[in-house]
């Protein structure tokens, strides 16, 4: 009987454990490196890939959590954000990854055994464009990560590594021949559907999913390589698209440890409102709280021209944060309607989506009050942190940390929603609304496009806002000229750019002093130099910003990446940064590529188990060899 012989350059577990969530294996008592061909079935590969990149809590507390979210700031953390990765986590990324892309490798391997035998099933065919597919995704992710990688890596032996540019060649080719050879009017078998966690195989998504995923990695290149993303883009954008909900890629969750349970489902993990977030919803869209929320709010609502209590021996002011120093003593007077959803506010008892996480540790989320204390731990003063609105920024605190209780406590901070974190959900992979932001970008950049940036623009914000559930807020919020903390306002129509400084209130939290305040909008050097707050790109951006929130942080990094936007404060330094040398005490108000992570660090086995494809690797980064802060060649900046 004719024998597949399974081999791959990534190829880090034997067969029988890639098959291990397909019941139909266990009656298989052969070599794990052969199998009759009639046993092996492309579609188990498929799923253990999908269901693998799904991530067990091992990884995703990692990658997902520690990593994606930190270095694009949607929560409160180090490590990352401040340049310093961990190479056992980066380790355990790149173990995983190459066993997901194993799985996809090994499924395109054995769908060309089954075509050329001809030992074929209706669907098999389209079964290896799908395998196809879903490897250029995780090729794409595994690269912005990490910069270059194997392309040709499934013929046996180690594997030699290409530059990203070359990396994104491949897979936008891959993507589009793929796509072409997908015959949509083949219907799956009830027991095929089973296998797929995305789309049942519905192959008509799977089109739309890579005309859209080509769509994302052709606006990847935008900056270093025009022509080949316009190119791309505007091939793509002819084809059928991820343009409504009913065809995002989405993978349920489930609880329990395994690959399906919730990528933020660890209680360890607090996910507190970062600065970058709050000032962004602070203030943008014109929505106000007191329409939001209930009665018991009311008398915490703040007017719009306060910026809070001034604590300036707790609260560092070393970061170009435009309210560095202040502490708010409550809510604002508007606010992004997605904001309150996302994250809770502290004491907030009665809400179902309050986290009660830690839930080995009840005092942790159910204290709202922290002190202030002194050199000698004498209490300065009780912050209550019940029903207001603080981000944290990480970095070093110094002194000012070690005599501040507030920070960093989950109890007296807003944070993530217990709807993200019960592995109930879906995990989001694409959603329509990143379709129409591309669209809206590409119009902007005087691309061909379906349809106008402003329409594009503003579907795509409906979309988010439909999925919050917050619609009816839609059309005060696509009006709204307010700018939000950033500078930034809503409407499509509002290009004109904030004043350098609005004067705020304020008091001083030791003293209860009143006092005025001019608070500057912050300079986001990364972007035209600084000198542009409120233009069509920074809009696009900062709603495709917000509505990755939380299920696409990895975009959300690589946006900053490629673009600078939007724009995050620099961590703290009251002490400086060993692993951030180029932000000091005489340049943090200034934006630059310097003060972020660009990219993880490969791990130090991969230098061990393969040398030669180390140096290559190495050798294809744009400069700076392999550190965190060397950029990857499609975030290079002039």
């Amino acid at each position: 009987m004719k024998k597949i012989l399974i081999k791959s350059g990534w190829a880090l577990a034997a067969i029988v454990t890639l098959l291990s969530a397909c019941s139909k294996f266990e009656e298989i008592n052969k070599s794990p490196k052969e199998a009759d061909a009639s046993q092996v079935q492309v579609e188990y590969f498929i799923n253990n890939s999908i269901i693998g990149a799904q991530m067990d809590p091992n990884i995703a507390e990692r990658s997902f959590v520690l990593y994606w979210k930190t270095a694009s700031r949607q929560h409160l953390s180090g490590g990352l954000s401040s340049g310093n990765p961990n190479d056992d986590w980066s380790t355990e990324y790149y173990r995983y990854s190459s066993t997901w892309l194993n799985h996809i490798n090994t499924a395109i391997q054995i769908a060309d055994e089954k075509i050329k035998t001809g030992d074929i099933k209706p669907y098999t065919e389209n079964l290896r464009q799908v395998a196809r597919i879903w490897r250029a995704y995780l090729m794409s992710e595994l690269s912005d990560n990490f910069g270059p990688i194997p392309i040709k890596a499934f013929d046996g032996g180690n594997p030699d590594f290409a530059g990203v540019k070359e990396v994104y060649y491949y897979i936008l080719d891959e993507l589009k021949d793929a796509s072409a050879k997908l015959n949509t009017t083949i219907q799956p078998t009830d027991d095929l559907k089973l296998l797929d966690p995305a789309y049942g195989y519905d192959f008509a998504k799977w089109k739309k999913y890579a005309n859209s995923m080509r769509l994302r990695l052709a606006m990847r290149l935008s900056e270093v390589d025009g022509g080949k993303a316009r190119a791309e883009f505007e091939d793509a954008v002819k084809g059928e698209l991820i343009d409504d909900a009913s065809a995002t890629f989405q993978v349920q969750e489930k609880g329990g440890w395994d690959a399906l349970s919730g990528v933020m489902s660890r209680e360890w993990n607090a996910q507190i409102l970062s600065t970058t977030l709050e000032n962004i919803y602070t203030g943008l869209g014109g929505v106000k709280t007191a329409d939001q929320l209930g009665a018991a709010y009311q008398s915490y609502i703040k007017p719009a021209d306060w910026a809070g209590l001034q604590l300036k021996d707790h609260f560092s002011t070393m970061t170009n944060d435009p309210f560095a120093g202040f502490w708010f003593d409550g809510l604002p007077q508007t606010i992004d309607p997605r904001a309150y959803k996302a994250f809770i506010p502290a004491g907030d008892f009665t809400n179902a989506n309050f986290s009660r996480f830690p839930s080995y540790d009840q005092p942790t989320w159910e204290t709202t009050a922290r002190d202030l204390v002194n050199e000698a731990g004498g209490v300065v003063k009780t912050l209550e942190g019940k029903f207001t609105w603080n981000g944290s920024n990480a970095g070093d605190w110094g002194a000012k940390g070690t005599k501040n209780k507030w920070y960093g406590f989950p109890g007296s901070s807003p944070r993530l929603g217990q709807q993200f974190r019960n592995s109930a959900n879906k995990r989001i992979f694409f959603h329509a609304w990143e379709t129409n932001f591309l669209i809206a970008e590409a119009a902007v950049r005087g691309w061909t496009v379906p349809v106008s940036g402003k329409a594009a623009y503003e579907k795509a914000i409906s979309q988010s806002f439909e999925y919050w559930g917050v619609s009816g807020f839609l059309s005060t919020y696509l009006a709204s000229t307010d700018f939000n903390r950033t500078g930034t306002s809503v409407s499509w129509d509002h290009t004109a750019e904030p004043p350098a400084t609005h004067l705020m209130n304020f008091k001083d939290g030791y003293s209860g002093a009143a006092g005025t305040v001019a608070i500057n909008y912050p300079v986001n050097n990364l972007y035209k130099n600084g000198t542009v707050k409120n233009d069509l790109l920074t809009k696009i951006i900062t709603q495709k910003y917000i509505a990755q929130v939380p299920w696409l942080p990895l975009e959300g990094w690589n946006d900053k990446r490629r673009l600078g936007l939007p724009f995050f404060e620099n961590p703290m330094i009251e002490q400086t940064l060993v692993t951030l040398p180029a932000l000091n005490n005489t340049n943090y108000m200034t934006s630059n590529v310097n003060f972020f992570p660009q990219r993880l660090k490969y791990p130090s086995s991969l230098k061990n188990t393969n040398g030669k494809g180390y140096d290559q690797a190495v050798a294809a980064l744009p400069g700076g060899g392999d550190a965190v802060l060397t950029p990857l060649w499609w975030a290079k900046k002039p």
